[in-house]
């Protein structure tokens, strides 16, 4: 039996342009962190203003919360809500071995891409941030067209079909979000370090040559780590290099 967390609100709604967009409507009558789940979602964006397939079946929800931290520590979410997901999919699965997470924010599945993260803030004031929405997308059922993905970018894979488990979104909405408080508590007591610690060990890649692509440039270099700023680290030819923001190919 899975216990929905104290303090998290829940709203399902059967049609929505975009969870993240909802997220920012609602923002301002917030009462407390809130889950949004869309069961269609008719304009879902990824990161960069990429479009999201979200056919039927599949999982389209976002976290509105409203935290006090500077917004460097609020971007750090995006390593809690990775580790909510892998949490989630081994206990829908009971598969611990199959799933690894890739930075910065995807989670893969025997090597596919079976979800996504999209973090978005807003209102900076006195140095914090008025809201985050973490928008997280899963393909349940369908996985995208291979043939629509961006050359050399990790092949798009569905929870069904890489393990037969077939969940439904609120199903799957009442794993995450309990396995997301289990986590977001111990980042608002301890900080970061116990997050990236429990990051790394389920790092894909780690120790391994990848490139990090930017829009201006990229870099290939030996994945040593992710710093306390949740930066990559790469020993390249040209000594360790740190990136804050990319596109990781394999």
């Amino acid at each position: 039996m899975i216990t929905w967390p104290q303090g998290y609100g829940r709203r399902v709604l059967a049609e929505v342009d975009s969870t993240n967009a909802e997220a920012a409507r609602i923002a301002p009558e917030l009462a407390g962190p809130e889950w949004i789940l869309g069961l269609r979602q008719t304009s879902g964006r990824g990161r960069r203003g990429r479009p999201w397939a979200d056919p039927t079946g599949n999982f389209a929800a976002t976290l509105i919360m409203r935290p006090a931290e500077t917004p460097d520590q609020v971007a750090l979410r995006s390593f809690v809500a990775s580790l909510a997901l892998h949490e989630a999919f081994v206990n829908a699965t009971g598969r611990s071995e199959a799933f690894a997470l890739k930075w910065p924010n995807d989670v893969l599945l025997y090597g596919g891409k079976v979800a996504g993260i999209l973090l978005e803030s807003a209102g900076f004031s006195g140095g914090s941030v008025s809201h985050i929405a973490i928008g997280i997308g899963v393909n349940l059922i369908h996985a995208p067209d291979a043939a629509n993905v961006e050359q050399g970018a990790t092949r798009p894979v569905s929870l069904l079909s890489e393990t037969g488990a077939e969940v439904d979104p609120e199903t799957f909405l009442d794993l995450l979000a309990a396995a997301y408080a289990h986590w977001e508590t111990l980042f608002t007591t301890y900080g970061f370090e116990p997050i990236r610690t429990a990051w790394l060990a389920r790092a894909a890649r780690l120790g391994e040559v990848i490139t990090a692509r930017t829009t201006r440039d990229e870099t290939t270099g030996t994945f040593e780590t992710v710093d306390s700023q949740g930066n990559l680290v790469l020993n390249t030819a040209k000594g360790r290099v740190a990136i804050p923001a990319a596109d990781i190919f394999f």
